[in-house]
């Protein structure tokens, strides 16, 4: 059975935490689909197209990774891109409560769809993407937390 796993997530931007999610997890899967939210709740400073575009150019090294762009329900993404698990990424003892809960609606809603946690590396496990974006608007150096094209792709935007 080809086991496909869909990683959603804002990528506000992409952090070198979710790139290290990314890698380990495309060892372990058959395919792995990084669905990049639309989430306007959350009021982006990058755009959709442009969050999908860094992904791509973020991933692009990585064999059997799929980067799209999606503003539905989680699940009816599952569905239309055929996974069979999601993947969610745990950096704190305080992200679980919340991913637990997220997990069983999930699974209310999506029976058949498993869901699974990774943790990031070590070095990567204190990185979110809001902490990204505040040092980078305070101008601080992000360069040890996220790819050169990210890193310049913020500071153009900031400017």
């Amino acid at each position: 059975m080809k086991v496909t796993a869909l990683y959603p997530g804002t990528f506000d931007p992409i952090t070198n935490g979710h790139t290290d999610l990314v890698r380990r997890a495309a060892r372990l899967f058959d395919e792995v689909v990084v669905a990049v939210a639309a989430n306007p709740q959350k009021e982006p400073l990058f755009s959709l197209s442009e969050r999908v575009e860094l992904v791509r150019g973020v991933l692009a090294d990585i064999e059997g990774v799929r980067i799209f762009g999606f503003d539905n329900l989680l699940v009816d993404c599952v569905r239309d891109h055929k996974a069979n698990v999601i993947l969610r990424g745990l950096r704190a003892a305080s992200d679980f409560e919340y991913e637990f809960q997220l997990a069983g609606m999930n699974r209310r809603l999506a029976p058949d769809v498993e869901t699974v946690f990774m943790t990031p590396s070590e070095q990567e496990m204190f990185i979110s993407a809001s902490l990204v974006k505040e040092i980078a608007l305070h101008g601080g150096n992000v360069s040890d937390f996220v790819n050169p094209r990210v890193a310049a792709a913020l500071a153009a935007k900031i400017r």
